[in-house]
């Protein structure tokens, strides 16, 4: 007892150190797995750029903000879901990167725009072009006084995200006359020493004539040269410039099918079948369409000419009140309900005063209410009967109108066609005669309108579709998951994946493809569509890693990782593809050398060569090309090396296409066209000037900025 005891005594302390290490390195550990942060489960940092921190919250507003913008853009016709969120968030990190490292400089130069400068972007002479836009009134001027009020009212009635649309705005504002301050600067700092023009004019006035035997990297086979990794590695490690590569991954897969099958197909057909003769009975078409989840019906009537569907000429022959169908329109099964049929004009004019319900900010895109249905017919009446009065309606315009950009036009919109307007509003213009006015209700608020004229003419109709995508049913799908599930449970590395795909071909005909270039926040995989959830199994994975099936598009999916590719510098397998080329022609360079010795004259090189010597006349420094030598820059180098004047180079050249044996004959000068430095300089100057608006001076600074990217862990 007394011996344990001793041994205890001996040891509690060494004991009580190891446990203290252990508990250390646990936390340690549990640190780096939470992104730095002991106490919380989920780092919220996006990224780093040069130490600055770019938090997860603010970084999610200026994605909302982006996707805002491109929707707007591209008005409904761009990208959805997961398409919209990826373009948004590599415009949103690029946009931050970019402030932040202009930011900087603008600090380091003590560049300001203070609140007179900030006043006179926004309402002096050359206000932005959108706020130009949104307050021209119909004289074609920018309306100030508009403009400030709106301003105005923004800061005092808006909502809290009003405002914060609104400052982000004048951030940007500012953002934008700090660029324009710096690019101005660097612009009107550009200088071209007298010097270099002088010595650039005098190296194009000279011109030489050459002869030269030569042998082409050609005749020699490949083959006959090997380059190791290790000559690739040291040829890296001299240009690492060249050879930088961004993280990313490839895969192989295959992919089981699970589009729609014939019977999905008629199954559907049958269901659009049932609900026929309700839809034929429909008195309501668009509340009948709404209930089976069509929003889009557009209720008004549209020119035949303008109509382009699928079977259009046998649904223009339907009467009225009858269905056409059911026919296949792209991925769907539909009917086409004749609602009704007439004659109106290819395009009209109209004037309007919209009173309107809602306004949209033209800063932030933002909608808000400014009244409600009934106020606003109730104004647009007034407006009728005072305009029918003899009230002046430009005057009217510029005072009530919510139309913002038709207010600079006179509220006038020249040759609408048909199906343009919303169908309350298309049907008033081409249903009713030239010289009507009156009131039209649409979603927008109430209008006053004026049909001023019309052109050309023909019949229209108005449409309803019924229709029902085809898609897969459980049956079709869970036969492709089932499929991909065994593939993947007899697939556990790359030898059984590989031999397990070829037999799936020969036997069912299904490929086993790639896809290269998988980055983090890669949204699309090539020949597959779009999964983040995918992009994120794949970089969850480790090389050799067969993935458990995932569904990407209409494709149960079974994927191999190939290939993993860290950010830094490409590896000797990664660049050997542009690298062995050009060590070849080294070592073919070399074998040509040998093989031509000591030089003395150009005959006895081309003698040993089998070759003939060649004449090239009128080569010139700036690096023209020549008829004879063709842009063989080292060779026009050393024709204009005054140690080599009026004599045989004492060595090879080894150029683009082969080795060169060169005498040079002679170097003249001839006169240069517009020698006149001042003028040159003064040609230089402003180019550099005009090259100013489109520079992108934070494309340098990146090369210099140390960026942490981790967006891949939110996205």
């Amino acid at each position: 007892m007394s011996v344990i005891q001793q041994i205890q005594e001996k040891y509690a302390k060494l004991m009580a150190v190891i446990l203290a290490v252990a508990l250390i390195m646990f936390v340690v550990m549990l640190a780096f797995e939470n992104g730095g942060s002991l106490f919380n489960n989920q780092s919220t940092t996006v990224g780093k750029i040069n130490g600055e921190e770019v938090d997860y919250m603010a970084f999610q507003v200026k994605v909302k903000q982006a996707e805002d913008m491109i929707q707007r853009q591209q008005q409904g016709y761009g990208p959805t879901g997961a398409a919209l969120t990826a373009q948004a968030v590599e415009q949103a990190w690029s946009m931050e990167i970019d402030e932040a490292l202009m930011k900087g400089e603008y600090k380091k130069l003590g560049m300001t725009v203070g609140k007179r400068e900030l006043n006179d972007i926004l309402f002096g002479a050359n206000p932005p072009a959108d706020l130009k836009q949104a307050f021209t009134d119909s004289t074609g001027t920018y309306n100030v006084a508009i403009a400030q009020q709106r301003f105005n009212q923004l800061k005092k009635e808006g909502t809290a995200e009003e405002k914060a649309e609104f400052n982000n705005y004048l951030d940007q504002l500012e953002l934008m006359r700090l660029r324009e301050k710096y690019n101005s600067l660097l612009a009107n700092t550009s200088n071209t020493p007298k010097w270099l023009l002088e010595k650039q004019n005098a190296d194009n006035s000279q011109i030489a004539n050459i002869s030269f035997v030569r042998e082409t990297y050609a005749s020699i086979p490949d083959s006959a040269v090997k380059v190791t990794d290790k000559e690739i590695e040291n040829y890296i490690s001299k240009h690492k410039d060249q050879f930088k590569q961004s993280a990313s991954r490839s895969i192989a897969f295959v992919p089981f099918s699970a589009e729609p099958s014939a019977a999905d197909s008629a199954a559907i057909k049958q269901s659009l079948e049932a609900l026929a003769p309700e839809f034929a009975a429909a008195t309501n078409n668009e509340e009948f369409l709404e209930g089976h989840g069509i929003n889009n019906y557009y209720n008004g009537y549209i020119s035949g000419k303008r109509i382009q569907i699928p079977n259009k000429d046998s649904i223009f022959k339907t009467p009225v009140g009858h269905l056409y169908g059911p026919y296949l329109d792209g991925t769907n099964w539909a009917y086409a309900k004749m609602v009704g049929i007439r004659n109106i004009p290819d395009t009209v004019k109209v004037r309007h005063i919209l009173v309107g319900t809602r306004q949209q900010d033209p800063q932030t895109g933002q909608a808000y209410t400014i009244r409600d249905e009934e106020t606003a017919y109730k104004l647009a009446d007034s407006l009728r009967n005072a305009i029918a009065k003899g009230s002046n309606f430009d005057t009217l315009l510029a005072q009530y109108s919510t139309d913002l950009g038709s207010i600079s036009k006179g509220g006038v919109y020249e040759d609408v066609p048909s199906g343009q307007m919303v169908g309350p509003f298309n049907d008033f213009i081409f249903t009713n005669p030239v010289g009507t006015k009156g009131i039209v209700k649409t979603e927008f608020g109430t209008h006053y309108v004026e049909i001023l004229s019309a052109k050309g003419g023909g019949t229209a109709y108005n449409v309803a579709y019924l229709f029902k995508p085809i898609e897969a049913s459980n049956e079709t799908t869970n036969a492709a998951s089932n499929e991909a599930t065994k593939f993947a449970a007899n697939s556990r590395n790359k030898k059984s994946f590989d031999e397990n795909a070829d037999k799936l071909f020969k036997e069912k005909g299904i490929n086993k493809s790639v896809a290269t270039n998988i980055t983090p926040t890669s949204v699309d995989v090539m020949g597959l569509g779009q999964s983040r959830d995918f992009v994120k199994a794949i970089y969850a994975a480790d090389q050799g890693d067969v993935l458990q099936p995932a569904r990407v598009g209409n494709n149960y999916v079974v994927a191999i990782v190939t290939e993993v590719l860290k950010e830094g510098t490409q590896s000797a397998a990664t660049a050997r593809l542009s690298v062995q080329p050009l060590l070849i022609n080294e070592k073919k360079a070399e074998l040509i050398k040998n093989k031509i010795g000591n030089i003395t004259t150009l005959e006895a090189a081309a003698a040993v060569l089998g070759k003939t010597v060649e004449v090239a006349d009128s080569i010139r420094f700036s690096g023209a090309s020549s008829t004879v030598l063709g842009m063989e820059q080292k060779v026009i180098g050393a024709a204009f090396n005054k140690a080599n004047a009026n004599k045989v180079i004492n060595q090879p050249i080894n150029g683009a296409q082969g080795v060169y044996v060169v005498q040079v004959n002679s170097v003249a000068t001839t006169p240069v066209d517009n020698a006149n430095v001042a003028q040159q300089r003064s040609q230089r100057y402003m180019q550099a000037k005009q090259q100013a608006m489109y520079m992108q001076p934070s494309q340098a600074l990146r090369e210099a900025a140390t960026i942490k990217d981790n967006r891949a862990k939110f996205f």
